[in-house]
């Protein structure tokens, strides 16, 4: 599946099972919400903190799509073209960092 089609599928969900989008301010929030519990499943599994109970359950990669899945309805509802949105950040990474990387000491 494509950034494009992930978009339009996320609408089609959105518009026919789950009503309507919630407000931007909402989903702002959301998204804050759902990369907190993907950092703590980072901080359990690669980290120094050992799991709740609570925590056995979660699954990486499903935490990842919430954020994903949120971040794609926060694009549609301002009218963000993710493909070229990221087409656009990976040149100007590309650009910025094309030979810093090389040179930095600490990635040697």
């Amino acid at each position: 599946m494509t950034i494009e089609e992930a978009q339009l599928e996320v609408d089609k969900w959105i518009k026919t099972i789950g009503v309507r989008y919630f407000s931007e301010l909402t989903n702002m929030a959301i998204l804050t919400e759902e990369v907190g519990e993907l950092a703590r499943i980072m901080a359990r599994t690669y980290g120094d903190q050992s799991f709740k109970k609570s925590d056995l359950d979660k699954n990486l990669g499903d935490e990842m799509a919430d954020i994903l899945w949120v971040l794609i309805c926060l694009a549609n509802q301002t009218g963000i073209n993710l493909t070229e949105a990221f087409e656009k950040n990976l040149e100007k990474k590309t650009n910025r960092d094309k030979d810093r990387h090389k040179n930095n000491e600490k990635l040697k």
